[in-house]
């Protein structure tokens, strides 16, 4: 009978059992050690890989909220409401300043000398009535301007004339504001309030001719007076002050040849005003105290010499904006503002 050997191979599970030393033996803590080093290293080496993932990962989270962020910004920035873009832009009016000036200051001039020719020639009587009852050749501005039909020329005139004046006051503030940047720390709040009373005299000024022009002296006399002494007293104020802004602003600067002109014929005509005035005091004392023959005529021959002299004085206007021009645009305010805002500034 033939013996038959069967070998049993073992089993995983005793595989593993049989790889396992028991403890105790060199041989076997030497291998469990290495074993042990190798996972921590895996581990940590791992772990590494992790974190450095997750901060790759957050810094380019932040950055795409970083972008995000200046998107939503240059999104409103750009974003115009719904009526916004609904106005286009345009222009509706554009005019010369110069001419407006030039129209504004020569219309009382041109219709002062009409009213004087014709009440002259046909109203001679009328005119030169004085109580004095003294001989008298040259009738006063309120005496050619009380009477009719001159008077109604005369104040339509005057209400055309003052309203391109008012505007003009403001412009001519903001004008002398934009060259305080060329003047020494120091100097700037003494000059800003030089041109706040300049403004506030020339505002004076025109509500004083308002009021002299529709007063007249035959309807009331005593304001009519008081009124023309204001119109005198803030015309010769605005005069010097101007020309003392002027001189401040102007130091050490080199002038155009209308800047020039301007202070030049400014000074002149100032100068004139003065001893204008005085001549006009003094005739007006001898007429109203003592009644000469003539002192009349003198006082009003001064008080159209002080009338023209205003009138050219803001004649000067042409030289200082010789090349400007009014426009009335239409469009969306903020877009408006910001373009204003980016036009430099005249200095």
């Amino acid at each position: 009978m033939q013996k038959t050997t069967t070998t049993t191979m073992p089993t995983p599970a005793a595989a593993s059992t049989a790889a396992v030393s028991p403890p105790g033996t060199a041989a076997d803590s030497g291998v469990a050690s290495t074993s042990m080093a190798a996972a921590s290293a895996s581990l940590t080496h791992s772990g590494n890989k992790s974190r450095e993932r997750g901060d790759s990962f957050g810094d380019s989270s932040g950055s795409a909220k970083q972008q995000h962020k200046k998107d939503g910004e240059m999104e409103e920035e750009t974003t115009i409401s719904p009526k916004q873009q609904e106005i286009p832009m345009a222009i509706h009016y554009m005019a010369s300043f110069h001419e407006i000036c030039v129209v504004t200051a020569l219309l009382p001039l041109v219709t002062l000398f009409t009213c004087f020719v014709t009440a002259y020639v046909f109203q001679y009587d009328d005119v030169h009535e004085t109580h004095c009852r003294v001989y008298n050749i040259v009738p006063s501005i309120s005496a050619i301007t009380g009477v009719s039909p001159q008077r109604y020329f005369w104040r339509f005139s005057i209400a055309l004339h003052i309203g391109p004046r008012i505007p003009i006051a403001f412009v001519y503030k903001n004008y002398y504001r934009a060259q305080l940047a060329r003047l020494a720390p120091s100097l700037v709040p003494k000059t800003s309030w030089l041109i706040t009373l300049i403004l506030v005299l020339n505002c004076i000024e025109i509500a004083a001719l308002g009021g002299v022009t529709y007063i007249s002296n035959r309807e009331n006399y005593p304001v009519h007076e008081r009124i023309f002494i204001t119109f005198m007293i803030c015309s010769l104020c605005y005069m010097l002050a101007t020309i003392k802004l002027n001189s401040i602003l102007n130091a050490r600067q080199t002038l155009t040849e209308h800047q020039r002109l301007s202070i030049k014929w400014k000074k002149i005509l100032f100068v004139a005003s003065i001893l204008s005035t005085i001549g006009l005091l003094v005739f007006f004392a001898k007429h109203r105290f003592y009644c000469h023959d003539l002192a009349f005529s003198w006082f009003a021959f001064f008080e159209y010499l002080i009338a023209i002299a205003n009138m050219l004085f803001h004649f000067t206007i042409i030289w200082d904006f010789p090349s400007q021009f009014m426009l009335i645009v239409q469009g969306p305010p903020e877009t408006l503002k910001n373009h204003l805002a980016g036009k430099p500034k005249l200095n």
